[in-house]
């Protein structure tokens, strides 16, 4: 048909969930991450590693397709990035984690949000979508303040919400930035065991943090970038024995909002807007 775009051809199954080839990544074509060759499996947990600037948070939004795709060969499920619309096949939770105290909401009602892409905007939910709402509370263990008001949680509390309204979609990968940055030592550890437990039934993971020792026993792989660049692409044993020959420093930055960007002002992506408007919420 003249004028419509040719569709994607169907993906094998067992195809990788992303592969990058010489993939570059930036803002007003200034590449910020350039030549990176990664590949994420099914059943993996990939932790994304990297000091201030290294270009985590760029590398993350190019794949969602928040920044621009500069160069080289990016596939999603086995889908180039320019043609793959299966949006919902990938679950993200954003940097910006808080939950506005002016929006009067239940953890119910956030997390149902996550179903909206699969049915038309004119049909209300049903008991399917109400059963995965459901289950995706429990499986970030708040099944217990299901009808709360979101404002009355802590900080750590409202990022189980935030991953539970991205399960609700029922992703292949689930894409996460800094969910354990900014809340205490404890609540870090009860979000490390909802991922281990998420991990443990299946689930891919691509996870953007700078604090691996709560996630130590989640990742399965460690892929570290340094100036836009890879420097490293194993297993945790590995890495720690590339940090002990001293090739790379995992405390060498702290990571901030949109850390990565140095240039014009970051289009506001997936995530943001009236829920996650970049508060400061109550630790815990």
């Amino acid at each position: 048909m003249t004028g419509s775009a040719a569709p994607a051809p169907a993906a094998p199954s067992d195809a990788p969930l992303v592969e990058l080839h010489g993939a570059s990544f930036g803002y007003e074509d200034r590449p910020v991450v350039s030549g990176v060759d990664l590949t994420v499996r099914h059943g993996e947990v990939v932790a994304l590693l990297g000091p201030n600037g290294s270009g985590k948070t760029t590398l993350v939004r190019g794949l969602l397709g928040l920044t621009e795709h500069l160069g080289g060969e990016v596939r999603l499920l086995g889908t180039p990035r320019e043609q793959f619309r299966e949006h919902t096949r990938i679950g993200y939770v954003p940097q910006r984690h808080s939950l506005s105290a002016s929006v009067r909401a239940t953890v119910t009602e956030i997390v149902a949000v996550g179903r909206l892409p699969h049915r038309p905007w004119w049909r209300p939910a049903g008991a399917a979508d109400r059963d995965v709402v459901a289950g995706a509370i429990e499986a970030v263990g708040l099944g217990d303040r299901a009808e709360e008001e979101v404002a009355a949680l802590s900080g750590g509390q409202q990022r189980r919400v935030l991953i539970a309204r991205a399960l609700a979609g029922r992703p292949d990968l689930l894409v996460m930035d800094e969910p354990t940055a900014g809340v205490d030592r404890a609540s870090q550890h009860a979000l490390a065991g909802v991922l281990a437990t998420l991990a443990a039934g299946g689930t891919s993971m691509l996870v953007v943090t700078h604090e691996l020792d709560a996630l130590e026993d989640v990742v399965t792989r460690i892929v570290c970038l340094d100036s836009g660049h890879v420097d490293f692409d194993g297993a945790p044993d590995a890495y720690r024995a590339h940090v002990v020959a001293g090739a790379h420093d995992p405390g060498s930055g702290h990571h901030h909002d949109h850390e990565d960007h140095t240039g014009p002002a970051v289009p506001r992506g997936l995530g943001d807007g009236p829920l996650d408007p970049g508060r400061v919420v109550p630790r815990g």
